[in-house]
């Protein structure tokens, strides 16, 4: 096979508990966002749009729905020859197989695979950011410092930074130090958990790594440590546009959010750097005379007959006569009642919300007892779920199949 002098390796396995029910089926890489997307659209939609032509896709936890998703990787023009899209799940060998243990135990388990591409560098990414990003211009910056590795960052607010892994640099972005959520920060440079690493070097340090029994198999935590250690070239490669993590339910919102203010924190609608998907064909939507849509994104396949503010409605969605949807995240195919109320609250995929419910109302005496510790005061409807008619969820709850029934009448009540 055809020498390659750069690979992705996409990090797609996690199973994003912060986001609850909404990964209790899938992979965190293939939550819906955006309208018509999935967040692992953006790290593959990045890889074609820098020619990077050849793509590993690292699933585990609940693949089916991301494998399917996947398929050949058309969608994203990664249906090559000499390349493609490849997904690559934990497998026994001989004797031997386990789950992935780590970041870098993930990419060890895959070795053979990267060898018969031959690359000079590997790119490490993971599958649950959104953001757009040239992987190739950084590439030309890791090939002219003649690094082993360079590493993406972004500057966040000072008294943020405790919460990242901080790298601390010379005049030159030359990595001096590491350190890893630092409670007292001397610098403002977060890893964004983008890698390029000389494929030589990154080897041998993924063979020791794997010999160590005291190791956590992580880059964060193991290998780029080591490398600093040990005196590596190693440099920060500055990122300035949006970069989202989507690993809680907040954040979620937010950067769905983020696609209505004005202007959008992320036009997804650049010609120069487009963001693919795999969709099915769908009609236009439709918006009735008697509806009101406002400061939304309303996709294709949708159906609106009620009110829309500030919400993104994805496909095949169904907003009923005199329902009104506020601040509210709409997945597919989900179904909103005659005369419901939705106020700042996700509704999951073919989800069905009953004429005259609420969704987000304030919390009352009679309510049942609930935990809002991922979801503070977003509203969560799961995936699939039914809600009779006339019900009240109040903000902050999560809906699942085990607190439907447990819900109160809302007594007539509106929003």
């Amino acid at each position: 096979m055809k020498k390659k002098k750069l690979i992705a390796m996409l990090l797609a396995g996690g199973q994003g508990s912060r986001l609850g029910v909404l990964t209790n089926r899938m992979a965190k890489p293939a939550v819906p966002y955006g309208g018509k997307y999935r967040i692992i659209d953006f790290p593959l939609s990045n890889c074609v749009n820098s020619d990077i032509d050849t793509v590993g896709v690292l699933t585990q936890y609940e693949p089916l729905e991301l494998n399917a998703y996947l398929g050949t990787g058309q969608a994203w023009d990664l249906d090559r020859l000499r390349g493609g899209v490849y997904v690559l799940p934990p497998y026994v060998t001989g004797d031997r197989g386990q789950w992935y243990s780590g970041t870098a135990n993930a990419i060890f388990q895959n070795m053979a695979f990267i060898d018969q591409f031959d690359p000079d560098d590997v790119l490490i990414l993971s599958g649950d950011h959104i953001y757009k990003m040239d992987y190739h211009l950084m590439h030309l910056e890791h090939m002219r410092t003649g690094a082993d590795c360079t590493i993406a960052v972004l500057k966040v607010p000072m008294e943020e930074a405790s919460r990242f892994g901080i790298m601390n640099t010379d005049a030159q972005n030359r990595i001096v130090e590491f350190e890893e959520k630092p409670q007292a920060p001397k610098s403002d440079k977060a890893s964004m958990g983008i890698y390029i690493f000389s494929w030589k070097t990154l080897k041998d340090y993924l063979l020791r790594d794997s010999a160590s029994a005291n190791s956590h198999n992580d880059f964060g935590k193991d290998i780029i440590p080591s490398m600093l250690s040990d005196g590596l070239s190693m440099f920060a490669y500055p990122f300035t546009g949006y970069w989202k993590d989507v690993g809680t339910i907040s954040s979620l919102w937010e950067a769905n959010m983020d696609l209505i203010c004005d202007p959008p924190k992320l036009d997804l609608y650049d010609k120069d750097w487009r963001i693919y998907s795999k969709n099915a064909v769908m009609p236009p939507h439709f918006v009735s005379s008697d509806a009101h849509v406002e400061g939304s994104l309303v996709t294709e396949g949708s159906n609106v007959y009620g009110n829309v503010y500030h919400s993104v409605l994805f496909s095949g969605c169904h907003i009923g006569q005199g329902a009104v949807v506020r601040d509210s995240v709409i997945m597919p195919g989900a179904v909103i009642g005659d005369g419901a109320t939705v106020l700042k609250a996700i509704v999951g995929e073919n989800a069905r919300v009953g004429a005259h419910t609420l969704i987000g109302c304030p919390k009352q005496d009679g309510d049942p007892a609930y935990d809002n510790s991922l979801t503070g005061d977003i509203t969560l409807i799961a995936d699939s779920i039914e809600l009779p008619a006339g019900k009240r969820v109040p903000a902050g709850m999560v809906v699942s199949k085990l607190t439907a029934d447990t819900l109160s009448d809302n007594g007539g009540a509106s929003l």
